[in-house]
Order: structure tokens, then sequence, then C-alpha cells
């Protein structure tokens, strides 16, 4: 084995080690009843259902299938209804198709178990990209890559959605996905990739339209700024035609210029009243925090690890003073639509549902600055802060380790899990965090405090990160972009 082709050699072991255990961590969630009512619980039915529908009749109708209770397997309850009864007696399920249509084949032959074992593939194909992605576009080293990749993919939420029938996990792919274009050279195969991925984020599902905008704009951008003026012209074509299909066919086949136009609520309310239909916005502002250290649906109260993202992302002007706009505008974007677009942060579903579309640019932002750490932190220092760290992460998927135990013994459901008392550490940790569905003076309090660490936490890595950090200069590949950090007093 050559000395270029060994480093090679271990990425790709690497990639396929943490790709498999993230296809694992999250096929094992299969078992885990979604409600009482069955294995598939809220929206999950209404995607099924199309699915089944798409490879059965070539169409989006499940009239037929409702009529027959097609759903009887996997959701013994009553469905709720979530669609209305057109005058040609169709009925067409709220919902973008893009996740029916990529499902259909796994529905139609395996049922509902095959449709999750797909998208616990997808888990592991993003894990294994992300991986990749640390590596050569990030200059992560590969044992740091690919233990905190593993950590995400084993706990909540990606552990969670990496089965769940919902599109959050393909639509994180397809960030990634633009990710690796936008790091990449800009000629006409990143090209192709990234429109590829943007164009597919409003077809599985609307709400993720703002990241894509945000991903567009930024490889337009970059064409533009390279002087590749013919290219940025004929993407910004592409994407206009892509736009005014998208239009065209919702108006077709939901009646509206969304996928809402179809559903039984917003008959009244309007297809805005996704939104709310007397939405808080200066109420929602709670949730810019919540959605990190939210009692019950925050990420920190299932995964306490996920608190590194805030100094990761704090930190990122400095670590990659060329691409940390690529990682932080669709992850700013996709948090933001999460706070104050999204009808509410506490659903019948999984907590942390709202930003698992930009979850992995979080873990990039993480695995990049413990990179930073490991060069600057002294001995000492250095072990006993990843120790803490790896306390934490290992916290988290044994809270994870604990839902699965509790589901498949029925103790539990993933709808129901958030109401259920935690046992140990993640119980400690739960009692100290706020709960924004019922913000008393104590968990105002608690909200202050949290607020106050969290930007001691970004302060004090911004400024290190400022101390510390010196950039590779500007003529490092595009391709293989390496940092180089100074060891001023680091052992």
């Amino acid at each position: 084995m050559t000395s270029s082709t060994a480093p090679q050699r271990r990425l790709a072991v690497v990639m396929a080690a943490v790709g498999l255990l993230a296809a694992v961590a999250a096929a094992l969630g299969i078992g885990v009843p979604g409600t009482d009512g069955g294995h598939a619980a809220v929206d999950e039915p209404q995607y099924l259902l199309s699915a089944l529908s798409v490879w059965e009749d070539g169409n989006l109708d499940i009239s037929d299938e409702l009529a027959a209770d097609r759903a009887r397997s996997y959701h013994a309850a009553e469905l709720p209804v979530q669609t209305t009864v057109r005058p040609d007696g169709s009925q067409v399920s709220p919902h973008d198709p893009l996740l029916a249509v990529l499902l259909a084949p796994a529905v139609g032959l395996g049922g509902w178990v095959a449709a999750k074992a797909v998208l616990a593939a997808l888990a592991g194909v993003l894990a294994a990209l992300l991986v990749w992605l640390a590596v050569r576009r990030l200059a992560v080293p590969l044992p740091l890559a690919g233990a905190v990749v593993a950590v995400a993919f084993a706990s909540a939420p990606l552990a969670v959605y990496g089965q769940q029938v919902y599109p959050e996990l393909p639509a994180a792919l397809a960030v990634t996905v633009a990710v690796v274009a936008l790091t990449g050279r800009h000629g006409s195969g990143g090209t192709v990739t990234l429109l590829l991925a943007v164009v597919a984020l409003p077809w599985l599902s609307v709400k993720y339209a703002p990241v894509a905008a945000v991903l567009a704009a930024g490889w337009l951008f970059a064409q533009w700024r390279d002087g590749r003026r013919r290219e940025a012209g004929a993407a910004l074509g592409v994407l206009g035609v892509a736009a005014a299909v998208f239009l065209v066919v919702h108006r077709a086949v939901y009646g509206g210029w969304t996928a809402y136009a179809s559903g039984d609520h917003f008959q009244t309310a309007g297809e805005l009243g996704v939104v709310g239909t007397n939405p808080d916005y200066a109420g929602r502002g709670t949730r810019v925090v919540g959605l990190l250290v939210d009692r019950d649906f925050g990420l920190v109260a299932w995964q306490p690890a996920w608190l590194l993202v805030v100094p990761g992302l704090a930190a990122l002007p400095w670590l990659l003073p060329r691409r940390w706009p690529v990682l932080m505008a669709p992850l700013a974007v996709g948090w933001l639509v999460a706070s104050f677009v999204a009808l509410t942060m506490h659903g019948f579903w999984w907590p942390g549902r709202q930003v698992v579309l930009v979850l992995p640019l979080a873990v990039l932002a993480v695995a990049v600055w413990l990179t930073h750490l490991s060069a600057v932190l002294r001995a000492p220092i250095r072990g006993w802060v990843f120790g803490a760290f790896a306390g934490l992460a290992g916290a988290g998927v044994a809270a994870y380790g604990w839902v699965l135990a509790s589901g498949w013994t029925g103790a539990l459901t993933w709808v129901g899990a958030p109401e259920e008392a935690a046992p140990g550490v993640i119980a400690a940790l739960r009692s100290v965090l706020p709960d924004y569905r019922n913000l008393g003076a104590a968990d105002w309090s608690l909200h202050a405090a949290w607020v106050l660490v969290l930007i001691g936490l970004a302060a004090g890595a911004a400024l290190l990160a400022r101390r510390h950090v010196v950039v590779a200069p500007s003529t490092a590949s595009l391709d293989d972009h390496h940092l180089l950090t100074t060891t001023q007093g680091a052992r």
C-alpha cells in the first residue's frame, strides 16, 4: 500500500464504520411504537399512504387507501383527518410529494418496515458523507471526525429521524450534498449537484424553501465572484424554471400554491394557516434558545453535547474565514424558520424535528471547533475538557438507549417519550432546563440564566479562536483546504 493510498483507505474504512453505526442506530428505532395506536403516527401514515398510492395507482389520491383502511397494519387507531374531500371525491395529503415518491418502491414491495429501513440507510449515507466532508474539506482529523459524527447519529434527534417517516432526514442529506458542492471546485459537476439538492428541498417540504434559497444564493454569488457570469445566469434560469414548475404542479395537484391547500384544516384558515392564524412573533422569540434548551423538546434535554454547537458556531468565522458562511448562513436561516415560522416547537413528534434539516452543519461546526481545541489547549487541560465533552456525549447516547429499551418493552412511544421521566444524568439535566410551555417565574429565571450561559460559551470560544488561529494562505486548494493552527502556549 502506497503512502498516498493509505489515508484514503483509512478514510473509507471510517466512513463505512460510521455509516453502518448510524444506519443500525436508526434501524433499532423501528421497533419502538410511534404511539399507542401503532408504529407510524401523526403525519407518518399520510406519507406511507401517499407512497402506496404512487406505487399502485401512479398518483397522490389516497381516497381509496383511506376507504380500504390500508393503514391498519401500522396504525390501528382511527387516523386523524388531514385531507379535504374534493368535488370529484379525491383526497390528496397536504404534504409535498418527493418523500412519498422516494419511498414508493419500498412501501409497495415491503410495507412500512421497508420504508423505515430505507430512511435508516439514508442516515448511514449522510453520516458517511459528513465524515468525508469534515476530513477532506474542513481539515478535521479523521479520528475526531469519526467520533463526532458517530455520537451525533447514535443519539437524538438524528438517530430518531433516521427511521421516522418524515422528510427531515432526506432534507438534511440534500443540504449536506449542497454544502459538498459549495465547498468544492465550482465546475459543471458542482453546479449540477448543487441544483439537484436545492431543487429537491421544497419538493420534500415547502418549509425548506428558505434554506434552499440561501444555498442557491451562496452558489450564485460564488460563481459571479469567480467570473463565471454565464454559468451563474444559466443556473439562475434553471432555478427560475424549477420554481415555476413547482407552482404549476402544486396548483394542479393540490389546488393551491403549496401542498397545504389540500388539507382539511386549511380550508378555513387558508394555506398560510400553517404558520398560525394569529402568530405572536415576539413570543416565538424564546424559541431561538428554547429549541436548544427546552426541558422536554430542546436538543440538550436528550443529548447534552449539542451545547457544543454554540461555541462551535461562535468560533467558526476565525476557524473557517473563507467558508464559515457556507455552514452558518443555512443553519441560521433554518433555525430562524423553526423559531418564527413553524406553528409550534411542541408538537406530537420527537423533539428537534424543525431543525434536523440543518443539524449536519452544526455537527461540522462542532468537529472544526474541537479540532481547534485539540491544537491550542495544554495537555492536562485538554484531557479534562475532552473528558467532560465525552461525558456529555455519553449521557446523550445512553438516553437514546433508554428510549429504545423502554420502547421495545412498550413502556413508551416516540410521541409520548418527552412526557416520560428520564433516568440518571438526563433527569438531573432536564430539571435545570426551562419549560417553555409553562413559563412561570422560575422558568423565566432559568431562561435568563441559560441565555447568559450560551452568551458566555460563545464569547469564550470566539476570543480563544481569535487569539490562536492563523489560516492557511489563500492559495490553498479549494478541494483540499487545510487550516493551520498556531500552538501559542499549546503542548
